[in-house]
């Protein structure tokens, strides 16, 4: 059963052009279904390959209600989307014969308000980090930037010196997909990247190989940064602002669009910037404050004008 994952996880990479972190989330979902059939399902698991025309909705079914014990809705939604797109690819490969999942309806995920600063809080934690030495001026660079461009933190690791064009005042960058769009990046944002750029020699100089590293963002040892690493960062400076709740680095690009959005942006520009494929997800920041909503209201609404 396993070599059909492998041979899945080669279509996502070679076909569908998957990110990693895709095709990792896929593959634990998917071993996650074969761990539970194995456990709950031996009769048809003893099977081998023949086993895989033999998995119909009510396995499936109990499949979801083991995951309703420890999961979220919107987590067990991601797993029934893996197993969909992993049938559908059995189906166009001759191995299966139909969709087990087609009869079968995935709870509907909650709907979550996306977690965002206020514009004092974000412009407190940007100016956290101090100038005194080279990861102080990473560190307010990397901030500057997501906020500037709304940036997933995927997307900061990834990012390498050539993706920057100073002059220009723009950055590539390659999103969900490997699609690649292009930013502008606001004043501050660059300041703070021109400054940094004046103390990344001295960062990679620490490289154990003393080779030059692509990345834009480096460690203390002069590689490429983790997403971790960024996570830790926030929530430092998040601590030293007393937020009484942790900061997670996509609060920043929640933070970023929900602001554009508060000052009159057009959600397609939105969309754009955010590098979303669908405009549906891009809605989900309409959450506007009360103070848009009642301006927008007492100057659109009838009665409400004096």
């Amino acid at each position: 059963m396993e070599k059909f994952l492998e041979k899945f996880d080669n279509y996502l990479f070679a076909i569908k052009n998957a990110s990693l972190h895709t095709r990792r989330n896929y593959h634990n979902d998917l071993t996650q279904f074969l761990a539970f059939l194995r456990e709950n399902e031996p009769i048809v698991w003893d099977q081998g390959e023949a086993a895989l025309n033999k998995i119909n909705h009510l396995i499936i079914r109990g499949f979801i209600a083991y995951l309703l014990r420890k999961n979220s809705k919107t987590t067990i939604a991601r797993k029934i989307a893996a197993l969909n797109s992993f049938f559908r690819f059995l189906i166009k490969e001759s191995f299966i014969a139909s969709n087990p999942i087609q009869a079968i309806s995935a709870p509907k995920p909650e709907r979550v308000v996306p977690c965002f600063l206020s514009v004092d809080e974000i412009f407190s934690l940007i100016e956290q980090p101090d100038h005194e030495n080279n990861l102080s001026r990473r560190d307010r660079a990397i901030l500057e930037l997501m906020y500037s461009c709304g940036l997933r933190v995927s997307e900061v690791v990834s990012l390498n010196l050539g993706d920057l064009d100073p002059p220009q005042g723009n950055l590539k960058v390659t999103g969900k997909g490997n699609k690649e769009r292009m930013l502008p990046i606001g004043t501050k944002a660059l300041e703070a990247i021109q400054d940094y750029l004046i103390v990344r020699s001295n960062l990679e100089a620490k490289r154990k190989d003393q080779g030059k590293s692509p990345a834009l963002f480096l460690n203390h040892r002069g590689e490429r940064l983790t997403t971790r690493s960024i996570g830790r960062m926030i929530n430092k400076y998040a601590r030293f602002l007393t937020m009484f709740r942790p900061v997670h680095p996509h609060a920043i690009r929640h933070t970023f669009a929900t602001h554009l959005l508060d000052a009159g942006a057009d959600l397609r520009a939105i969309q754009e910037l955010l590098g979303h494929s669908s405009l549906s997800t891009t809605q989900k920041y309409t959450h506007v404050s009360i103070d848009r909503l009642m301006e927008v209201y007492d100057k659109a609404h009838p009665r409400a004008k004096k």
